[in-house]
């Protein structure tokens, strides 16, 4: 790997929206309210099934660990970007911004995974109710989570260490809000078409393969469900699947409009606004969709709501 020492670009720039100054103003408060939101909502959640002995069940586990995700994928991301907004250019190091890319990878990546693990694990718990114990074990659901971060941590540190690899030999001006992959690309003094076969290879495998496979598990679990004689029981699985399928849709739909779009297909102003879609609304909107979605998760807030008012009164 080429070392900074040997670029002429030892910090990038962050131009945001310094287009529009107006919009900036404008998306800072947006987003300050945003982040606040999504960090409380997934504190909130993880806290919950933390402490709640009944929750401690892979579908619920599943979601402590896509809380942590969420919550560390914004921290990585919104607090740089508020400044790019506060500002009209905003300059970032060299590490900075490596660091910045590899985490957004980190994360992004593992959401993808755990993802499709939720959605295995909908698909045993109502295409297999009996067998459910066996297929979704304590062993299973550590080695899906595992391999879920693991997943992650490969594809952060190979693709983010190759486009570092790249000599930056200036402009430093990264049309973006923040340090991602496509927009760091374009400062790259030198040929990246194999570079790009592999990033265009890795997001089909990384995005497109595990939304492949939830699709089949829930075209399996549409059918499983159509069959069940209760009204309720159809309800009940139908809620539960909604809540995932709507998080699927946000982040995969959004995700691939930004990593797998033609070079010129869109402005850079769009495709600044896909990634705000993808990194800022589906954190946000995750805890709302699973905890309003969700009466186990309700009744173990209001348990938890009431055992903190009696130590308060006590």
């Amino acid at each position: 790997m080429k070392t900074q020492n040997q670029s002429r670009v030892v910090e990038f720039i962050l131009l945001g929206f310094s287009n529009f100054p107006e919009l900036q103003v404008q998306l800072f408060g947006v987003f300050l309210v945003i982040y606040v939101v999504t960090l409380m909502g997934n504190a909130i959640i993880t806290v919950i099934i933390s402490l709640d002995q009944s929750l401690h069940v892979p579908m619920y586990l599943f979601l402590l660990n896509l809380s942590v995700v969420e919550v560390s994928f914004s921290a990585v991301i919104m607090p740089e970007m508020l400044v790019v907004l506060s500002t009209e250019k905003t300059t970032i190091s060299f590490g900075g911004c490596f660091a910045q890319m590899y985490f957004i990878l980190l994360f992004g990546g593992t959401e993808c995974f755990l993802l499709g693990a939720m959605a295995y694990d909908r698909f045993a718990a109502i295409c297999h109710p009996l067998n459910y114990p066996v297929i979704m074990n304590r062993g299973v659901f550590m080695k899906l989570v595992m391999f879920s971060w693991i997943s992650g941590i490969m594809v952060a540190t190979v693709q983010t260490t190759w486009v570092f690899s790249f000599p930056f030999c200036g402009p430093n001006e990264i049309n973006h809000l923040f340090c991602e992959t496509p927009p760091v690309l374009e400062l790259v003094c030198a040929e990246t078409f194999l570079f790009e076969i592999y990033a265009f290879t890795g997001t089909i495998l990384i995005v497109m393969f595990p939304f492949l496979l939830i699709l089949l598990s829930y075209i399996r679990v549409l059918f499983a469900v159509l069959k069940m004689p209760s009204t309720t029981g159809r309800q009940k699985a139908f809620s539960t699947c909604a809540s995932h399928l709507t998080s699927v849709t946000l982040f995969y739909g959004t995700a691939n409009m930004t990593y797998l779009q033609p070079k010129s297909g869109y402005s850079p102003e769009t495709k600044k606004l896909m990634s705000l879609a993808y990194t800022s609304l589906t954190p946000l909107l995750n805890p709302l969709i699973y905890s309003l979605r969700n009466s186990e998760m309700k009744r173990a807030l209001i348990k938890l709501w009431q055992r903190k008012m009696i130590l308060n009164t006590v």
